[in-house]
């Protein structure tokens, strides 16, 4: 009979079973040790007013605590946008593949580590596409999409029901919501990616964030957005656990555009003219023809949040507010802008489409192969 000793994990944990304070504390070590850069905690009553189509007690009716963690997003992520060269990164690497890979493995994980110890973990790594509420969200708990789901019976939410990312983060502790409705967090500023835990464990919760004060109404967001997506006039208020929160009027369908680098058309263009479709040109933010495709499904954002994350990193650095701090200004050229009424300029030594290139085993000017 084999008598070694069966390596399995460890399930069964009691150390979280009578100190909230010692069970949050250790829910946030493994949360930053799963990759997380900042966690916080918020009590379930902290959504007592939550519209029921935002309500986390819809999900899970014993629910006691959240559980919110931030990612960042790197700073060099940004630096081939900011120079015009390379727009691939961000989208890839600092929207994307944060939102579908890395911060998924990160929540699938601690959840592992709540379940291990006999409580029940809803692992949220992203906002849900199947949500039954509107763009306009923001503005008392939002409108249901028409025809699209039904609740399975009364007193339950339509499927599927909206967890505020941002809000949740806020009233979780992790930072403010700056004017331009980007969560802000002391050590990133809007430079986060956001994933939430549901869970019926007893946690310590965190204060909501009262620190030093980060937006302070720059209007940098405003001036830099390039659709104009945030009303710099327009304004919208919600009650978050007491505490009267205002942000700017978010033009959604212009967000949506500029995002993906797409300008609006006074009519309807040519096919061999049109962007991302029939009345959307190249805006000067985008050095694209055609919208390039998608990566990891939402990671589409060829203007490099301009606004809403650039422009306000780069006035809270100046500030000083930021946690994390680098040697060098991140802005260190003019500012670029795409003229798609004049000829491009390309580097001499490229080679142009029917151009001959040597090295490339094609014929040479000379007619002789290349090795």
């Amino acid at each position: 009979m084999d008598e070694r000793k069966k390596i399995q994990r460890e399930m069964g944990q009691t150390d979280m079973d009578h100190d909230p304070v010692e069970a949050a504390e250790g829910v946030k070590r493994q949360a930053l040790a799963l990759g997380a850069d900042s966690v916080g905690i918020g009590s379930i009553d902290r959504w007592k007013d939550a519209p029921t189509q935002m309500d986390p007690r819809q999900i899970m009716p014993e629910c006691k605590s959240i559980i919110a963690m931030a990612f960042r997003v790197m700073r060099g992520s940004m630096r081939g946008i900011e120079e015009g060269t390379y727009f691939s990164n961000y989208s890839a690497m600092g929207y994307g593949g944060i939102t579908y890979l890395y911060m998924p493995m990160t929540v699938i994980n601690l959840c592992k580590y709540i379940e291990d110890r006999g409580y029940e973990a809803v692992p949220m790594g992203h906002q849900s596409d199947w949500r039954s509420v509107d763009a306009w969200y923001s503005e008392g708990g939002g409108r249901l999409k028409p025809d699209f789901s039904r609740p399975v019976a009364p007193g339950r939410a339509a499927p599927d029901v909206m967890i505020h990312l941002r809000f949740a983060s806020y009233l979780c502790g992790l930072g403010e919501i700056g004017y331009s409705y980007m969560l802000l967090t002391p050590e990133f500023g809007p430079r986060n990616r956001l994933g939430v835990i549901l869970t019926d464990v007893e946690l310590a919760p965190d204060p909501i964030y009262d620190g030093p004060q980060l937006c302070n109404r720059c209007m940098a967001c405003v001036k830099d957005c390039p659709t104009g997506a945030i009303s710099g006039e327009e304004t919208v208020k919600v009650d978050l656990a007491g505490n009267e929160v205002e942000f700017a009027k978010i033009d959604c369908d212009a967000c949506n555009k500029g995002f993906r680098g797409a300008e609006k058309a006074d009519c309807e263009l040519p096919e061999d003219r049109q962007y991302m479709s029939e009345d959307t040109r190249p805006g000067w933010w985008s050095p694209f023809y055609k919208k390039p495709k998608n990566l990891y499904n939402t990671g589409q954002a060829v203007g490099g949040a301009r606004g809403c994350t650039r422009a306000c990193m780069i006035q809270l650095e100046k500030r000083g507010v930021l946690r994390n701090k680098f040697k060098d200004e991140f802005r260190r050229r003019k500012p670029w802008k795409v003229d798609w009424s004049s000829e491009p300029q390309y580097p001499q030594d490229v080679a142009m489409p029917g151009e001959s290139v040597y090295g490339d085993g094609r014929k040479t000017d000379a007619g002789d192969d290349v090795d």
